[in-house]
């Protein structure tokens, strides 16, 4: 597997990462643990070496998954995890996200701890804030990220779904490493100011989602039916005039894959990895033929030719639907 670098502190990673959030959540009922853990491995045994992971995952449980799985190797990975939610028990008794964003000094410091010990590790190698708190200056997040720098608990600070004026602010306290968002052949908005600002800064960027929640494969058609506890059940973009209207994405994926003997998401991710020797996607999967597709992509070599004929396809394409749910979109930084 290939790396690459990212910010300007030197975090080396495999080209492509793994998304470990559909192991525990968002996607369905939680993965068999045993096949999971087996799944994790693999992935790193295949040249895998970035790990994404937050406490908002199950919740807690996606990470300690991960301080398990990945265990045996810890020093040779670089493992993601975040904070910034605020989370507690329900009516029900069981832990999920209350409130929305907490990005509060203290609850940081209080979420680095427990990160630590549920990842089975002395120091968190990236850190996001999850999602920027309004209530809280991003000055006296990046600062309390930098305190935990120099304690030694945590390696590298980043964003996810951050604005330019924001990231500008952090990165003036403590230099950023990376910034999440989502980012693909279907969501194209960073391009208009996020990746300038982020080449200009020297941070390097993770896509999530890179595959659209698995709409860019093509395994997903107007007739699929979501379960309950999938995200995708209450994303505007998901509907199912939604997916009718954008099969011809799909449909034009297909030919540009099969001219090349090559699969819609090894284009897509492709796509994503010619755009900038910097940008690290991280796409998820709880499928071994899944992941070695996904990592196939490394070795998809798109030229100038192919990419500005993929942008011209794609400039008469017009995506329908909202990449969020209002309560989703809310939390995003404008």
């Amino acid at each position: 597997m290939q790396q690459r670098v990212l910010g300007k502190n030197g975090l080396e990673v495999s080209a492509i990462g793994l998304g470990c959030m559909g192991f525990s959540h968002g996607y369905g009922p939680a993965q068999d643990k045993a096949a999971s853990i087996a799944l994790i491995r693999r992935a790193y045994e295949m040249g895998v070496t970035f790990f994404d992971s937050a406490e908002v995952y199950g919740p807690y449980v996606n990470e300690e998954l991960l301080g398990e799985a990945l265990a045996p190797f810890r020093s040779k990975v670089v493992i993601a995890t975040k904070f910034g939610f605020r989370i507690g028990a329900g009516s029900n008794g069981v832990a999920g996200v209350l409130g929305g964003v907490d990005s509060r000094p203290e609850h940081i410091r209080a979420v680095a701890e427990a990160s630590l010990r549920r990842l089975k590790t002395d120091v968190l190698d990236l850190f996001y804030q999850h999602r920027v708190d309004p209530a809280v200056p991003i000055e006296d997040v990046a600062g309390t990220v930098k305190d935990l720098i120099a304690e030694g608990k945590v390696r590298h600070f980043g964003l996810s779904e951050a604005s330019v004026a924001t990231i500008r602010r952090a990165h003036a306290v403590q230099p950023v490493t990376a910034l999440q968002s989502e980012y693909s052949l279907w969501w194209r908005e960073p391009e208009d100011s996020v990746l300038p600002v982020l080449e200009e800064l020297g941070i390097g960027f993770v896509p999530f989602s890179p595959l659209g929640r698995g709409f860019l494969t093509g395994a997903i058609t107007a007739d699929t039916q979501f379960d309950a506890k999938d995200i995708r059940a209450s994303v505007p973009r998901f509907a199912a005039e939604a997916r009718e209207a954008n099969q011809r994405l799909i449909d034009l994926l297909g030919e540009i894959a099969a001219a090349r003997g090559v699969t819609r998401a090894q284009i897509a991710l492709a796509w994503l990895l010619a755009q900038k020797p910097w940008i690290v996607p991280i796409p998820g999967t709880t499928k071994l033929h899944r992941l070695t597709e996904n990592l196939g992509a490394a070795n998809v070599s798109l030229g100038a030719e192919d990419l500005a004929a993929i942008s011209a396809a794609l400039a008469a394409i017009q995506i329908e639907g909202e990449r969020y749910s209002p309560a989703m979109q809310a939390m995003v930084d404008r």
